[in-house]
């Protein structure tokens, strides 16, 4: 087509303005929009038209759609991203042989959709229209009928051609008949909506699998399609939404549908922070992230090289597969893992091979597996172990529940990781020996496992009868004349002291039953010659287990000693947890626990001394004493409590969750290293276990809202109260007592409303104003505080990440989603410490 003469664009915008003075959907060969001209779907939920992106630093102008209803402008597709409209104005025109075209103010075509699709010309009649899902398609013969099935008179649309973003109803993938490839690149920035660094699309061959790439470099890999589900993306189920994937012959894409037509969502490619983002926008204001990938440091490509494989659940993430081995065991011990794994011993390519089953895993990549897709499991092993080169075979389609077809990779095992739920079976073909000692040692853990179920079984059967037989000295007792109403039975503790051959003495070990604690027994008179007998003037504290004092030895060495108050909702369980607990850790960030006293009724903890008290005399405290806490020892402490939490999780021989972190939890030592306290009331999970539920809520304002609520409480509990203190560290306020009356806020909720206007640094305390202060670092810690109070446990970082986001300067970190909980004013100003509140939950079991 030859564009008009330049002398006629005149008479083509005015057309432009009187054709389309009334707001319409559809443009057809007669009309033209230019300027601030739009074109609106029926039912104005987008709009299309020419826009500058904010923050640009020149006009230059792209042709756009966007949400209609939205305040603020948040475009969903760009035609001319590669080509903008630098001498304006640009005008949208349908030219006579049915395509699109974009003009400039020199009449010099910009862009236009055979351009777009590769593709000749159209039929006459053109109309191009705005539909109500975003889609803006251009048929000819008549106009299009939006919500028929028959789409003959189709002849482009917008939805072939996605930019960063996929709406509802979008494809992405493959279609082999019209040889379109539907993908997505981000944004270069959020100034600049040509094509940026990441491209998230399918990759042929093989199982389908989305990957984002870098450039030319794999950076996240959805785990292959199994006929139910992307095997890395295991909790893509939702009841708001419907996913799709679609593998046939002819075409293979990935797709999504919202189950309620007036919600409005979409899929984004974050440039910036190079993830794949879901959102959905809430009725009062904001997109509300749904959720992200990548997720965690597992979700990383290759992450734990060949025949490695990555879970969250374990320290350090990666493992080799049975009968694997690292390659650098060196590398391998510092945390790195891309150099993968091998074999410890090598196949005999034939009947000297098996297969062991691995269980619970993403599939390996599977690009260039091969597929086939009628034969069974059993030949399926046949043909691997006929095939020197097999390395794994599993079900090519696991859909209702029955294995069909199979996969086979004669390539090396990469980008698997190990989930808590079932995903799918593998199986990794090794040397005969290798499975047999394999089976072996299953074998030798089933008998281990027969006889604590047979230990336990019995165990049962007598504390159902040691339970009633309580019950019934309870109602004996209830019934009996009261006696001391105040005194806890402390003697029924079932700690075990060891005698020496001087006797009971203040040198003595305690050990539990469990495990020897090797722990240091005071004698009461050691301890109230320490303490002045409990003087007044001795006691420096008061929690929820009762008074502390401070206490000299005979050697000089201060100590802080806890005793437990006969009136605190604390007991003996208490006791015992924080003595079997802490006595077995050791690390720099934990208060070290000296020894105990057990006399009589008395049960008191003697620790290490701290000599500047807890945290939050200090950033809760006068001015003046939070003047002394300058920038760089506030970030100092934030990175010891997150390092002491990662030993807790992630690094120590127990897995421990603290459930109680808060400020007053925090000591000081002389030189402001921080100190993780009082484990009272502390749990420790095994291996695997990732989360439990509780009967009893204990805890304080800092608890997240699954815990509060349900009971539920994992690793990620403790992150939520982590990032609770970060925010009360920079800011010097309580969450409980902070209220921004304007906004009608809390703290979580205002730093969120500054975090989205750009202002976080406000939130810095003002006592530290006039001094020197790294602003990007405390952007970086209020941006992790807000990453780790997510509403969504899933959502939040693990400690490992936690530590190196702090660590790291120029990482990029995830953006934040709005925080979890009421971030309203408080109900109440009272801390539940001293409470523990009854809760019904469906489910008790552990994970």
């Amino acid at each position: 087509m030859r564009a008009p003469p330049l002398s006629l664009l005149p008479l083509l915008v005015a057309a432009a303005i009187l054709s389309l003075s009334v707001a319409t959907d559809k443009l057809d060969q007669t009309a033209s929009i230019a300027g601030n001209q739009t074109l609106e779907s029926a039912g104005g939920v987008f709009r299309l038209g020419f826009f500058v992106p904010p923050g640009s630093s020149d006009a230059r102008a792209y042709l756009g759609i966007w949400y209609a209803t939205i305040p603020e402008q948040t475009v969903v597709w760009v035609a001319n991203r590669r080509n903008p409209v630098v001498r304006p104005p640009g005008v949208l025109t349908l030219s006579a042989d049915g395509r699109l075209v974009i003009l400039d103010g020199r009449n010099a075509t910009v862009w236009s959709s055979d351009d777009a699709a590769g593709s000749g010309g159209v039929a006459t009649r053109a109309l191009a229209q705005l539909l109500d899902n975003g889609d803006l398609v251009v048929t000819h013969g008549g106009e299009s009928q939006s919500g028929s099935t028959g789409r003959t008179s189709v002849a482009w649309e917008s939805f072939d051609y996605p930019t960063d973003t996929l709406l509802p109803g979008m494809k992405l993938g493959v279609d082999g008949r019209s040889g379109i490839s539907r993908n997505i690149t981000s944004w270069r920035s959020a100034a600049d909506p040509s094509p940026g660094a990441y491209t998230f699309k399918l990759v042929s061959g093989g199982l389908p699998e989305f990957f984002l790439f870098r450039g030319l470099s794999k950076t996240y890999a959805s785990g292959p399609w199994n006929g139910a589900e992307l095997t890395g993306v295991p909790n893509l189920k939702s009841r708001d939404f419907i996913f799709t994937v679609v593998s046939n012959p002819d075409e293979t894409h990935y797709t999504y549908y919202v189950s309620d037509p007036s919600v409005l969502s979409r899929f984004v490619l974050n440039g910036t922070m190079g993830q794949v983002q879901r959102f959905t926008w809430h009725r009062g204001g904001g997109w509300s992230g749904f959720w992200h990938f990548p997720l965690d440091p597992c979700d990383s490509y290759a992450r734990c090289g060949a025949f490695g494989y990555c879970d969250v659940g374990q320290s350090p993430l990666c493992s080799c597969l049975p009968g694997f081995q690292p390659r650098s065991p060196q590398r391998w011990s510092v945390g790195d893992g891309t150099g993968g794994c091998a074999r410890t011993t090598n196949l005999s390519c034939g009947a000297g091979d098996g297969f062991w089953t691995v269980s619970r895993m993403k599939l390996p990549e599977a690009t260039s597996a091969t597929v086939h897709a009628g034969m069974t499991m059993d030949r399926c092993r046949q043909v691997c172990l006929g095939n020197c080169s097999c390395r794994a075979y599993a079900a090519a389609d696991v859909s209702g529940g029955i294995n069909r077809g199979c996969v086979i990779w004669a390539v090396d095992l990469i980008d698997m990781r190990q989930y808590s739920e079932v995903v799918q079976d593998v199986y990794i073909r090794l040397a005969q020996s290798e499975v047999d000692a394999l089976t072996a040692a299953a074998n030798r853990r089933s008998h281990v496992v027969l006889v604590i179920a047979l230990v336990a079984a019995i165990s049962g059967v007598l504390l159902l009868g040691a339970f009633a037989f309580g019950c019934l000295c309870f109602w004996r007792k209830k019934a009996a004349p009261a006696g001391r109403d105040n005194e806890l039975p402390l003697r029924a503790t079932k700690l075990k002291l060891r005698r020496d051959d001087q006797g009971f003495s203040d040198e003595n070990k305690m050990s539990s039953e469990e495990d020897d604690l090797d722990l240091r027994l005071f004698g009461l008179a050691v301890i109230l010659a320490a303490t002045d007998n409990f003087a007044a003037d001795s006691k420096i504290g008061q929690g929820g287990f009762g008074p502390v004092y401070l206490g000299r030895l005979e050697d000089g060495q201060e100590v802080a000693v806890k005793r437990l108050s006969r009136k605190s909702a604390q007991g003996v369980e208490e006791f015992k947890n924080e003595v079997k607990l802490i006595a077995k850790l050791q690390h720099r960030n934990l208060v070290r626990l000296l020894g105990c006293c057990i006399d009589g009724d008395e049960r008191m903890l003697v620790y290490e001394f701290m000599h500047n008290n807890s945290l939050d005399t200090f950033i809760f405290g006068d001015e003046e004493k939070r003047k002394l806490l300058r920038w760089k020892t506030r970030f100092e402490i934030i990175a010891g409590i997150a390092r002491g939490l990662l030993y807790l999780h992630e690094d120590s021989r127990l897995r421990i969750i603290h459930r109680d972190m808060k400020a007053s939890n925090v000591l000081l030592d002389r030189n402001m290293i921080p100190k993780i306290s009082d484990f009272g009331i502390a749990r420790m999970f095994g291996g695997d276990q990732t989360t439990a539920y509780t009967l009893k809520v204990i805890g304080t304002y800092y608890m997240s809202p699954e815990y509060a609520m349900d009971g539920v409480f994992s690793m990620k509990s403790d992150i939520y109260s982590f990032g609770v203190m970060v925010l009360e560290i920079v800011t010097g306020k309580k969450n409980r007592g902070f209220y921004d009356d304007e906004l009608d806020l809390n703290l979580l909720g205002y730093a969120w409303t500054l975090w989205k206007e750009g202002r976080s640094v406000e939130l810095l305390d003002e006592a530290m104003v006039g001094s020197s202060c790294d602003h990007s670092q405390v952007r970086r810690c209020i941006q992790v505080a807000l990453l780790c109070v997510d509403m969504h446990p899933r959502n939040r970082p693990l400690m490992s990440s936690i530590v190196m986001m702090l660590a790291t300067e120029n990482a990029t970190l995830p953006e934040p989603n709005e925080p979890g909980g009421n971030i309203g004013r408080s109900t109440s100003d009272g801390e539940l410490s001293q409470t523990q509140s009854e809760l019904t939950v469906t489910a008790t079991d552990t994970r």
